[in-house]
């Protein structure tokens, strides 16, 4: 049976043209020696549509009963199927070139090929991103995506034991470091030998394009600098942003703020995130349009959003580099105190910007998110973070892909929000069990909006949930939509 399985990866890495004919030799030799197996007998067996996660199941079930695998749980899995494919990944010389011919033919078709590569290789895990909980929910500021993040293995408990004993280890740096590309992993690093990444040129420095492993969204490619160096927002930032959306028209990109609380997981190393989707904060209008003095050819204002975003649009991208270049410094350094905004707190910074770039056909458009970190006693995660009354359903930051308008929820929700919908349902209490108590106050306010049956509970937690982050993106803007919270953000353009 495991002859078998290892002919039907064999004809998956050829259908997906990983390996060619003239390798097939090869390959199976190298599989041997990653299975630590000595011999093969072909099968005979007609080998039909392959199911990558089954093979590599089989193959890793039959390897821990040889104790080639040496523990069964979910890390040393991943460390072990990702070896399998590693070895049937083409080298990165091969991928680049591939990439480049493409490119030069169209960035689109380049982007598309890549993206396919990167989960053919089981990089990106397509069985596991299925498993991700996704909708959307209307609101005052559009369709806003819902996403309850079920493709990341949970913790594991054996492998947090031998990661303690462990050497301290600064290799990778970072798990976005270039270092990655075909390393093996550690029970407390993840196996990278499916990986790939392609270098690009982003203003003028050296830059690399991959995927991100748990896609949230379609195409949800990670910039990487080639240096491991913190992120900043500055002009700089802009440039590079507007250079790469220049060269890939049919993605966007953004970054994440460079401060604490409202910046990103990784603030180590430069990148940005972008992709192939349009996300409800894109859709939404400019409310309020703003002329900035000298620069009457960008047209600007502030938009439709929960969070505090002004939009610069111009067929000259250096023009929005420019102004937003102006608009930063001054955000850096503003102070309105009777608006809550303090540039800083015992010379501790609190003011820098989320920035998204895209194309609008032949125009450049900049987003430009106001983010301030300050933290209170009463909000002591931060002021504009989401407060205490919504941790049941956010409590972590808000991030580039929340402020856009995706909510990457955590996975507990998958369980309780369907133990919510269900005592809800059948009409029982929510603050008797654990899994609804943090949610009774919440639920029991929306409850007598709608007659809540069997068939439609789900939905209606669903929806409410939706309306929880739209909630949680107000908070965290810093100018509340509000007649007052207007005028003060008026106030901080008319300073401009």
């Amino acid at each position: 049976m495991i002859d078998y399985a290892i002919e039907k990866l064999i004809s998956y890495a050829l259908d997906k043209e990983l390996i060619q004919p003239c390798e097939k030799i090869w390959a199976l030799n190298t599989l041997l020696e990653v299975l630590e197996l000595d011999s093969y007998t072909p099968s005979g067996k007609e080998v039909g549509e392959v199911d990558l996660p089954a093979v590599l199941d089989e193959l890793m079930d039959d390897a821990y009963a040889r104790g080639v695998m040496k523990e069964n749980s979910i890390v040393y899995r991943d460390l072990f199927d990702t070896k399998i494919m590693g070895a049937l990944t083409p080298r990165p010389a091969q991928v680049i070139d591939k990439f480049q011919t493409l490119r030069a033919e169209d960035p689109q078709k380049a982007t598309d090929w890549y993206y396919k590569f990167s989960q053919d290789t089981n990089y990106i895990r397509r069985d596991r991103i299925a498993k991700d909980m996704q909708w959307k929910a209307p609101t005052e500021y559009g369709e806003l995506d819902i996403t309850i993040n079920l493709s990341k293995p949970e913790k594991d408990p054996k492998a947090i034991a031998a990661a303690r004993n462990l050497p301290a280890s600064a290799y990778p740096r970072c798990q976005l470091c270039a270092e990655n590309e075909g390393y093996a992993g550690r029970v407390n690093h993840p196996a990278r030998q499916n990986h790939r990444i392609v270098p690009i040129t982003i203003n003028g420095s050296p830059w690399f394009l991959q995927y991100s492993p748990y896609v949230y969204y379609n195409e949800h490619c990670i910039c990487l600098n080639s240096e491991h160096t913190p992120m900043k927002i500055d002009k700089a930032c802009f440039g590079k942003l507007l250079d790469f959306v220049g060269q890939f028209p049919h993605y966007f990109v953004g970054s994440n703020a460079d401060l604490p609380i409202v910046g990103g997981s990784i603030l180590a190393h430069d990148h940005f995130q972008g992709g192939r989707y349009t996300f409800a904060m894109a859709k939404a209008p400019v409310e309020t349009p703003f002329t900035f003095p000298g620069y009457e050819d960008v047209q600007a204002g502030i938009v439709k959003w929960p969070m505090s975003v002004v939009r610069l649009t111009c067929s000259d991208p250096q023009r929005l580099i420019d102004l937003a270049d102006h608009i930063l410094t001054a955000w850096r350094g503003y102070t309105d105190e009777a608006a809550l905004i303090l540039a800083e707190t015992d010379g501790e910074p609190h003011n820098t910007i989320t920035p998204i770039a895209r194309r609008r056909g032949e125009d450049y458009e900049l987003d430009l998110v106001l983010r301030n970190n300050l933290t209170t006693e009463e909000h002591p995660l931060g002021v504009y973070h989401p407060h205490a009354e919504l941790h049941h359903i956010k409590k972590e930051n808000i991030g580039l892909i929340e402020v856009m308008g995706l909510a990457v929820l955590p996975a507990r929700l998958k369980t309780e929000l369907a133990a919510v919908a269900e005592k809800l349902a059948k009409g029982e209490d929510l603050r008797a069990d654990p899994l609804t108590a943090s949610h009774a106050d919440w639920a029991e306010g929306f409850k007598g909006k709608y007659e809540i049956t069997a068939d439609n509970a789900l939905d209606v937690v669903q929806k409410e949930t939706g309306l929880v982050f739209a909630q949680v993106l107000e908070h965290a803007g810093v100018y509340k939509r509000t007649p007052e919270g207007k005028e003060a953000f008026l106030r901080f353009l008319n300073t401009l």
